[in-house]
């Protein structure tokens, strides 16, 4: 950020309070990996960030709005990764290779933080739905599914191959029915073959 303008208070403001809030997402992070996410609670947050526990309500409101902000803070380098990373996951790839190694990068992340998708999907269906991250991620298959020429709507074609990729299924798919992420992966990838018709365009 350049220097201020006399007499402006309000971008250094901003850039303040974007590293606060960078800063309790990390720590909340840190929590995650070292302890699972029922150890998230908005005491535990302000304790390891070394701040009030008001000034986390402040910021998040409540438990849920603190689990979709975290989402959204790890989301945002796996939407960097699809968005702008190397092929076949970044632009470059035919469209149905793209959409193939999308599911398999989110089935890494689930099996790394499979907890907090599964927090942040266990909150209000509108809420998760309507979700930044989630949009995101339905805009992306969308357009890779419309890039690929597919027969049919391709936003409910995108919710539906979505739902493939729900944190609650998946993690049951590898804890309870002792599938591993690869044939998990593998199976996406004929579903999305399916789909597509097939076609590697």
């Amino acid at each position: 950020m350049g220097p201020q303008l006399p007499g402006t208070t309000e971008p250094a403001e901003r850039a303040d309070a974007a590293r606060n809030r960078r800063r309790l997402l990390d720590a909340a992070q840190e929590l995650v990996r070292e302890h699972g996410v029922d150890a998230l609670t908005m005491d535990a947050l302000a304790k390891r960030a070394g701040v009030g526990k008001g000034t986390v309500f402040r910021r998040f409101g409540n438990r849920t709005g603190l689990m979709y902000a975290l989402l959204d803070h790890s989301e945002t380098l796996a939407q960097e990764a699809f968005i702008f990373g190397p092929p076949p996951l970044g632009p470059g790839a035919p469209p149905v290779e793209r959409l193939i190694a999308f599911g398999r990068a989110r089935l890494l992340d689930i099996e790394v933080e499979g907890e907090l998708y599964r927090a942040a999907e266990l909150g209000s269906p509108e809420r998760h739905y309507n979700s930044q991250p989630y949009r995101v991620l339905r805009t992306h298959v969308a357009m890779l599914l419309r890039d690929a020429a597919t027969p049919g709507d391709t936003g409910l074609l995108a919710d539906a191959l979505l739902s493939a990729l729900a944190a609650g299924l998946v993690l049951h798919q590898i804890r309870t029915l002792g599938r591993t992420r690869e044939q998990i992966g593998d199976n996406w990838e004929a579903l999305v073959r399916r789909v597509t018709g097939g076609s590697a365009q």
